[in-house]
């Protein structure tokens, strides 16, 4: 049955008119277009990282910002993938918006947000999330999930009648300042079709077209 599994988009198509010069605002553009589209969580991206020595590791994480410098997203700096950022500051994201039939592959480096952005959205968190990145050893083993509900309840024992919970020091904002972004439309027969912008050494972005 899986290999009979397969849909045959019938989209619009994408030419080079099609797309803005400008590689931020054409993301903004499809962006838009999947939020007024109801897709499901069109904010939700694949984050790929990797060990020095190139294993790869991938998860979902969510995007919280995006413009002229890159895409944010924040995690617990002492969980894997923080670890692997720590380490090998080069990245790639996916974000997959089936119902438009499109996908955006990201490729670039990170760096961390400054503190005060951290502590700013941290803040902006429902209390719940802030006790629950307070409380989670994100990434490590744990014997069970009693063990996790304790650090939890002792987390909200501590910040009893706290209004304002701190930064935790583990735990922030990384930017992904790309350097590659491509856009690509579903067509039919799987002749998909993929634009790559390729950021160049004075600031510009080339636009190339690429076989499906």
């Amino acid at each position: 049955m899986l290999l009979h599994l397969r849909e045959d988009y019938k989209s619009n198509g994408l030419t080079i008119n099609d797309l803005d010069a400008n590689v931020f605002a054409q993301f903004h553009n499809w962006f838009q277009d999947a939020l007024k589209a109801g897709a499901g969580e069109p904010n939700a991206m694949t984050l790929a990282t990797s060990t020095p020595d190139g294993r790869p590791s991938a998860r979902v994480v969510l995007l919280k910002d995006y413009g002229p410098d890159g895409f944010t997203f924040f995690t617990n700096y002492e969980s894997r993938k923080g670890r692997e950022l720590e380490a090998n500051p080069n990245v790639a994201l996916v974000f997959l918006w089936l119902d438009l039939q499109r996908q955006v592959r990201i490729e670039g480096q990170v760096e961390k947000l400054p503190r005060a952005a951290s502590e700013s959205y941290f803040q902006s968190r429902p209390r719940g999330s802030q006790i629950g990145a307070w409380a989670s050893p994100q990434s490590s083993l744990l014997e069970n999930r009693e063990v996790l509900e304790a650090k939890v309840e002792a987390a909200e024992k501590k910040f009893q009648g706290v209004d304002r919970l701190p930064l935790p020091e583990f735990w922030g904002g990384y930017l992904v300042k790309p350097t590659l972004i491509e856009f690509w439309q579903g067509q039919s027969s799987r002749l998909h079709d993929r634009f790559q912008y390729t950021k160049q050494a004075d600031g510009g972005w080339l636009i190339e077209r690429l076989a499906p």
